[in-house]
């Protein structure tokens, strides 16, 4: 993936990152949108409500504008979290491989990601965290074995060394671009 240059208009696309508080998602992003910059740090925040970040590529020679939304994991955020699914192209779906509960909670997320946004969604489930396989507690197979059941791609992940981040977002904006193909433009989602 390039950066987004001059010349026509990129298109817009929303994504939004899902999943428990406490499972990397702000690190994630922070590992895509802001090369260079450290994805994780000891002085950890919770996401308070939503954040987003844009992050302009082009992918195949179709600029890009990804708008990606961080969610709020903690329940006391959950209505308002889910409130940003509506009107978007793609989901991030987020569990710590360190953290069986976070795994748990992904069938839950999907159906919210389902009533709210629909089933036409691309949705990507990521299990983040993968430099601490000396804490895992979420099998490979088990995010595999999900990921196949909802019909949706999987990576391992870790923000921390930044693995496998590029290729997880590349994979979801290429599934995004190729169900849009024929559209002359993506819904304005803002």
């Amino acid at each position: 993936m390039a950066v987004l240059g001059q010349g026509q208009p990129a298109l817009l696309v929303k994504v939004v990152m899902a999943g428990e508080s406490c499972v990397g998602k702000t690190s994630i992003v922070r590992s895509y949108t802001e090369p260079g910059a450290p994805a994780c740090s000891s002085s950890y925040l919770a996401t308070i409500g939503i954040d987003f970040k844009v992050k302009p590529i082009t992918l195949n020679d179709t600029r890009v504008k990804l708008q990606i939304w961080d969610t709020a994991g903690q329940e006391r955020f959950h209505t308002l979290s889910t409130s940003y699914f509506r009107g978007a192209q793609g989901f991030v779906l987020v569990y710590d491989i360190t953290n069986m509960d976070s795994f748990q909670g992904i069938t839950s997320w999907m159906k919210d990601i389902h009533e709210k946004a629909g089933d036409e969604v691309d949705i990507i489930l990521l299990g983040n965290k993968c430099d601490k396989e000396s804490e895992r507690v979420v099998p490979k197979r088990k995010g595999e074995k999900l990921a196949w059941e909802h019909g949706i791609h999987f990576f391992e992940t870790s923000a921390k060394d930044n693995v496998n981040i590029e290729d997880a977002f590349s994979l979801l904006t290429k599934e995004i671009l190729e169900k849009h193909e024929n559209e002359t433009q993506l819904p304005n989602i803002i």
